[in-house]
């Protein structure tokens, strides 16, 4: 009992807690309660029992968007909390697109729902299948595997992918000076002998290679997305390293990193300040892996690996041979029709208030409640969370911690027969309580986000030289959401540099900020450390004398 007095004393102070979500209809109600413009929620209380919360997004509202997120910002730096990338990637500036050219990439996310994603190595914290986030196609959906997953386009259009392979002569850069191609051998992961592999800033924020190869950092104006032949991603080569590894990967950048023959190729081909273009391109099967499905992955902005496809086209799949969906738990799913997107989240072992569901039981409410044409499931079970303003706001505790009886019990993740997560009981260490509320750790997941227009400060102009006012920490890109890699001493003098996105004095994480070469490192500062050269200096004179 003592474990039941603490599951209702948690979940009165979780839905105390003061918020637009909150002011929520009762569940017997039916509309929906509006959380953001062009974003809805609701909660459903089935008889089963079985508790579902659903925030819906309005597909036609131009103004919400859909984004996926990495735990820690990061593919290979482990999980975090579904709470943690919702504060990680709120007022993060990100690529929207659109017309503009070079493309608009200043815009910032609001982010009002966060959910959990794929399943995930256990032990590593990287996402099983592969993943689109802001447009860069950051890990590739596995050949062959039979699934891949959920995907959402900037012209707004959705689908969920079957299985698909990655043709090696689709998988390009270019270099227009000498006419001349090289093959992509793969995307964020180890570089092979004689082989060139493509680093993204999703990645980590070092390429971590030896010193055995070459490395080229390309500046891009727009993300390496999905572009098949002839379209692409264009970048100019910035920096050439040749037998030098574990490279700098700055948020707007790519790294080329070749080995042996890969890096002979690349040499030849490679001079700074000259372009370079990227094309990818994704081949669609049914989920049998021979039948071709003509599926277009160009200019996917958000995707995630899936695990149970359970509605296409209004039509519920079938499972029954796999346990992992026959059985009732916790629940995370993305549906969707012509109107709306729907992000589901089902509590689960709880026999007092929610059961959870078979896949089954998802496809039936997704579709014959929800009206839902579409679905697939994500990692369920003790990961299934739902966070809206902040708040986690569905029962976390009896997800994790198993509420059928009267003791506690560790329940590993809810996989796919075929894709098995690890047989591994999750450690103290990977539940995590906070203001936001008790949650697993996970290694990525799918956002809710309100675009919000592009803010610039018109403190500096490139070529103004500026001191440093206090010691400044130096990041690989325009917001605290990326990686501080060197730091500078108060008092050090710096030049605004030109930079290709016009992403000067950008508005991110509530401070402005300019891209400065300190001599000794080149990154992005905030405004608040800089000022003019002279004026820097009066300040720093001023402060020494007072100590």
């Amino acid at each position: 009992m003592r474990f039941r007095k603490t599951l209702l004393l948690l979940l009165c102070l979780v839905f105390a807690f003061p918020g637009p979500v909150f002011a929520a209809t009762p569940a017997a109600d039916a509309e929906w309660d509006l959380i953001a413009p062009g974003i809805e929620f609701r909660k459903f209380q089935l008889p089963d029992p079985n508790n579902v919360f659903v925030v819906r997004m309005d597909r036609n509202n131009t103004d919400v968007t859909l984004e996926s997120s990495i735990a820690q910002g990061k593919l290979s730096e482990g999980k975090e909390t579904v709470s943690g990338m919702y504060t990680r990637y709120d007022q993060a500036i990100n690529f929207w697109g659109g017309s503009a050219n070079p493309p608009t990439w200043g815009m910032r996310n609001q982010v009002i729902v966060a959910i959990n994603g794929s399943y995930f190595d256990w032990i590593k914290g990287i996402p099983q299948g592969g993943q689109v986030n802001s447009g860069w196609y950051a890990k590739r959906f596995d050949n062959m595997g039979g699934w891949s997953g959920f995907a959402w386009k900037l012209d707004r259009s959705a689908f969920i992918g079957e299985c698909v392979t990655h043709l090696p002569e689709k998988q390009l850069i270019t270099y227009p000076a000498t006419g001349n191609t090289q093959r992509i051998g793969g995307v964020n992961e180890a570089r092979g002998a004689n082989e060139l592999v493509l680093f993204t800033p999703q990645y980590n924020s070092r390429t971590g290679t030896d010193n055995s190869g070459m490395e080229v950092l390309v500046e891009m104006t727009r993300p390496t997305m999905i572009l098949p032949e002839p379209a692409h991603a264009a970048g100019i080569v910035r920096q050439i390293r040749n037998g030098e590894g574990n490279s700098l990967i700055r948020f707007n950048h790519i790294v080329l990193s070749a080995s042996g023959t890969a890096a002979e190729i690349l040499a030849e081909n490679a001079q700074i300040g000259s372009e370079v273009r990227v094309s990818q391109e994704i081949t669609s099967y049914l989920s049998n892996c021979s039948t071709p499905y003509p599926l277009s992955w160009t200019k996917t902005f958000a995707s995630i690996q899936g695990a149970f496809f359970f509605l296409k086209d209004g039509q519920i799949r079938e499972f029954n041979d796999d346990p992992g969906a026959t059985n009732r738990h916790p629940r995370t799913a993305i549906a969707f029709n012509e109107q709306y997107i729907y992000f589901i989240v089902v509590d689960g072992r709880d026999t007092q208030h929610s059961l959870g569901m078979s896949i089954n039981e998802l496809a039936l409410f997704s579709r014959d409640t929800l009206g839902a044409t579409w679905g697939v499931a994500q990692d369920g079970g003790g990961s299934s969370t739902m966070v809206i303003h902040g708040q986690v706001i569905n029962n976390t505790y009896c997800n994790i911690y198993s509420c059928m009886g009267e003791f506690k019990t560790y329940l590993p993740f809810v996989s796919r027969s075929s894709q098995q997560g690890q047989a591994v009981a999750p450690a103290e260490s990977d539940i995590i309580q906070s203001a936001a509320g008790i949650e697993r750790a996970v290694a990525n997941g799918m956002l809710m986000v309100i675009a919000q227009s592009g803010e610039y400060s018109t403190a500096y102009q490139p070529g103004d030289p500026v001191t440093a006012i206090l010691t400044a920490e130096i990041r690989l890109g325009p917001g605290t959401n990326y990686t501080s890699f060197s730091s500078i001493p108060m008092g050090t003098h710096g030049i605004i540099l030109e930079q290709m996105n016009s992403l000067n004095g950008v508005l991110a994480k509530s401070a402005y900020w300019w891209y400065v070469d300190f001599g000794s490192a080149i990154g992005w500062v905030e405004e608040g450390a800089l000022a003019s050269k002279s004026i820097g200096d009066r300040q720093v004179i001023s402060q020494a004398v007072g100590r």
